[in-house]
């Protein structure tokens, strides 16, 4: 199998920006599009193309606004993140889908992708066959205040680092008061570069903890190695998280304009950082959904790995025996 896409290129959209995409498999297959998660995550050696049955799928890889191969870079504190909110980002998959010749497709996202994927649903049903969501989040508030507070009951010393870190830095942020989200999103924009790198270690501590059940304990992700990732990632995560993901009303509250679309939620009962209640309650009013769970894994591992490709056999199965109208 060929290591390079297809095609790759970049997306002029508004406000000046450039985003990477890139396209593998089969041209007359059926179109599907992978969002990546983070926010800032980026589509890094392209091996989500292994979930998919290349011979049958059209995938599509973007990279989102501020990260990976799009310009400019979020880890550039001059780039102005005013113009990189959830709408721009679902106005940004419209537009490559009309780029690319695309009428219909499949949506995958992962994690926040997943998030992604169900704002750009509800936005534009009319062009979705198909969702196929792993590691489901809705990037609530209820979710975000777990995965950066509420968890600190299962990792009590490494959030106590993690919020005094934030007390520490002079930002006015005192833990049970304030959230600490906003407080991190401040660090990460102050005009000292010192504070920005030391708040953008702080937080990559933070992820490797509170991903580590189901994951085999703590290991550092090698990405963090990276400062230009590294900063890109944690600016844009405390930007979404700090707003909500900018989806008001929640998405949640948003699921019944997937009428008719099937879709897969496969989440891990491990997963500490996003509890399977969000699958869960999904599910639950998306009566087109099906749940699978991974009793073994966390936020994403080997076997929910091999559910999601499995996952997309089936739904390519389904939509190859009633073609697209």
């Amino acid at each position: 199998m060929s290591a390079m896409p297809r095609r790759h290129g970049l997306l002029d959209v508004e406000d000046g920006q450039r985003l990477y995409w890139e396209e593998w498999g089969n041209p007359a297959g059926v179109p599907t599009i992978y969002l990546h998660g983070g926010p800032g995550g980026g589509l890094g050696t392209s091996s989500y193309r292994h979930r998919f049955d290349l011979t049958r799928c059209r995938v599509i890889g973007l990279e989102q606004r501020g990260c990976g191969r799009s310009t400019p870079h979020a880890s550039d504190p001059a780039i102005d993140l005013e113009v990189n909110t959830t709408g721009h980002l679902v106005g940004d998959i419209e537009r490559l889908r009309r780029r690319l010749g695309v009428d219909r497709w499949v949506v995958n996202g992962v994690s926040w992708g997943s998030t992604l994927a169900l704002a750009y649903a509800v936005a534009h049903p009319e062009r979705v066959r198909g969702l196929l969501l792993y590691a489901v989040t809705t990037t609530s508030r209820r979710e975000v205040e777990w995965i950066t507070e509420g968890v600190g009951a299962i990792f009590p010393e490494a959030w106590d680092r993690f919020a005094a870190h934030a007390e520490q830095a002079g930002i006015g942020y005192r833990r049970g008061r304030t959230r600490l989200v906003e407080a991190y999103a401040r660090l990460m924009a102050a005009a000292d570069a010192q504070v920005r790198e030391a708040a953008s270690q702080e937080w990559a501590r933070w992820e490797d903890t509170h991903v580590a059940i189901g994951a085999g304990g703590v290991h550092r992700d090698p990405r963090w190695d990276d400062d230009r990732f590294r900063h890109a990632f944690v600016r844009l995560a405390t930007h979404y998280w700090s707003q909500d993901a900018f989806c008001s009303p929640p998405l949640l509250e948003q699921v019944g304009r997937l009428e008719g679309i099937p879709g897969v939620l496969i989440h891990g009962r491990r997963d500490i950082s996003s509890p399977v209640v969000t699958a869960w309650e999904l599910h639950r009013r998306w009566p087109g959904s099906e749940l699978v769970i991974d009793e073994g894994d966390g936020h994403g591992g080997t076997t929910m790995g091999e559910r999601w490709r499995a996952a997309n056999d089936r739904m390519i199965d389904r939509l190859t025996e009633v073609p697209d109208a």
